[in-house]
């Protein structure tokens, strides 16, 4: 037996709830002890949700297990269709309420309520979370979707009509990419009918039908249900993920086909700043990074190929903890010449990075745990994640909005401490000092004899006695001019990339005007001079 101090994913009935939570009009009552109720959490904290999910849970405890939990369940499910009146409902148990094996799906049904009731067969203990997403909302669509029947062929002069699948509660960035992608189907004419899971209720799930194709943006969530929409109403969906300039033009060319139209409006536009930042803002300090890349399948795909081919990163590595995808995974890193990587086990994932030896690292909340450690930069592009990777701000990472987001998200960790990348273009420069750390990193500085000597008398306590006289600090450099701690305070202000110009010529400045100490009105008086 392992223990566990870290999961990439929860229980497959964690992804159930992030199906109702992101549903209106649907209701989900889950079989479950009091311990289990804690994932209400992870969408009223980490997702700010001003509501808690629909769920309702059976609660039941030590003392109920010798009595009839399955009486329990059809009280808890009778009093949540009278209390919320649900259009629909869906029942199931948790990993715990499992182990009883009473029968949800056949309670519910003997209660003959008067709106459907979708049983869920959630394995807790061979699946997670993501494939429970899946599940329920294939089980939804299946149920809620009316019977099979074979697609019309679209009338004359009617838009093009399509559904999203795949965005849900608690998916990263899913309400961002949906904008963003409504806004680039709008830009080529194309209506959308349907938006499923998020925002939808049961009886929009049965308008599905009426679409002419679906756009999956989330396989992990959506592609079950696609395949089944493809066989009961012959409607095709796109395989395309629009991540990166190049997906998203490979993305809009794949809709356009669909649609039977020209995808001139969009490809022909402005599209994204990426292209010509990666080409022309520090690309040389940029080009051959090496990265690692960790994170569910459809995210971690997306941005390798971003980073290997947007950017001119060096990919290193590239996995998943999503197994049901780890064929895309294994092709994908296949196509950079290196070995996938398919665990949930953080350890595992630890050990790779380091034998890896990355300059940057694009994984989960968990990555950013191990980088943080390690001493690599890190930026957070799939789930798991936490509150702070749900920002305020509009942050796509869909669509050409979605790549200067990515833009900023890859580098800006490269780039934050300005002397980092400064040292990069001036190391072998004498006037400057490389002794720094970088500041992403917590790095301390290692400074000159003068700057140590500095920061130890800050140090010092504070009831130590004043020093009735300046007391001059001798230069790393042999030199005939004192500085005063007043003005080596200043200079230390001066960022430290040019901060050794600053001192040499405020040190030439003195000796030619024969003054044996540098104080304030010195520095100020070179400041002046050379400003000229």
């Amino acid at each position: 037996m392992q223990l566990t101090l870290w999961t990439y994913e929860g229980p497959p009935h964690i992804g159930a709830m992030r199906v109702a939570t992101a549903m209106s009009g649907l209701h989900y009552v889950l079989h479950a002890p009091q311990g289990d109720t804690y994932a209400d959490l992870l969408f009223t904290m980490i997702e700010r949700r001003d509501a808690r999910p629909p769920v309702t849970y059976t609660t039941f405890r030590a003392q109920d297990l010798g009595r009839d939990t399955a009486e329990l369940f059809k009280e808890a499910v009778a009093a949540a269709h009278a209390r919320f009146r649900p259009q629909a409902m869906i029942v199931g148990a948790s990993c715990t309420a499992e182990l009883i094996q009473d029968d949800p799906g056949g309670l519910a049904k003997a209660l003959d309520l008067p709106i459907p009731v979708i049983p869920l067969e959630l394995p807790a203990y061979q699946k997670k979370e993501n494939w429970g997403a899946s599940e329920t909302f294939y089980r939804l669509v299946r149920a809620l979707a009316g019977a099979p029947a074979p697609r019309p062929a679209r009338e004359p002069g009617r838009r093009p009509l399509c559904n999203i699948l795949g965005p849900t509660a608690l998916g990263f960035r899913h309400r961002d990419d949906l904008i963003e992608i409504r806004r680039l189907l709008d830009t080529l004419g194309i209506a959308v009918n349907v938006v499923a899971p998020l925002g939808a209720t049961p009886a929009d799930l049965g308008r599905l039908r009426d679409a002419d194709f679906n756009v999956v943006l989330y396989p992990e969530t959506a592609r079950s249900a696609a395949d089944y929409l493809k066989k009961a109403f012959g409607q095709p969906f796109t395989q395309t993920i629009p991540i990166g300039v190049g997906g998203t033009r490979r993305f809009v060319e794949e809709v356009a086909g669909l649609a039977g139209i020209d995808p001139a409006p969009v490809l022909d536009g402005s599209g994204s700043r990426l292209p010509w930042y990666s080409r022309s803002v520090d690309s040389t300090y940029l080009t051959g990074k090496r990265v690692f890349v960790f994170g569910d399948a459809t995210h971690a795909i997306g941005i390798a190929r971003v980073a290997a081919k947007e950017l001119g990163f060096t990919l290193v590595g590239l996995g998943t903890y999503g197994r049901e995808f780890a064929r895309e995974v294994r092709a994908e890193a296949a196509a950079h010449g290196i070995e996938a990587l398919v665990t949930d086990d953080y350890l595992d994932v630890e050990a790779a990075i380091r034998a890896a030896a990355p300059e940057l690292v694009l994984g989960t909340q968990m990555e950013r745990h191990v980088a943080k450690r390690l001493g690599i930069p890190c930026a957070v592009i799939s789930a798991p994640v936490h509150v702070q990777d749900f920002p305020a701000r509009y942050a796509p990472q869909m669509g050409f909005e979605g790549a200067n987001v990515l833009f900023d998200t890859l580098v800006h960790p490269l780039m934050m401490g300005l002397e980092e990348h400064l040292l990069g273009m001036f190391r072998e420069d004498p006037e400057f000092h490389d002794g720094v750390g970088p500041s992403h990193l917590g790095g301390k500085s290692f400074g000159t004899p003068a700057d140590e000597a500095f920061e130890a008398a800050e140090r010092a306590p504070a009831d130590t006695p004043p020093t009735p006289a300046p007391v001059p600090i001798l230069l790393e450099r042999p030199a005939a001019t004192a500085w005063s701690p007043e003005a080596e305070k200043e200079l230390k202000k001066i960022p430290f990339f040019v901060r050794g110009k600053a001192r040499t010529n405020t040190e030439t400045f003195a000796r030619e005007r024969h003054l044996p100490l540098i104080t304030l009105e010195t520095l100020y008086d070179a400041k002046a001079h050379y400003g000229r």
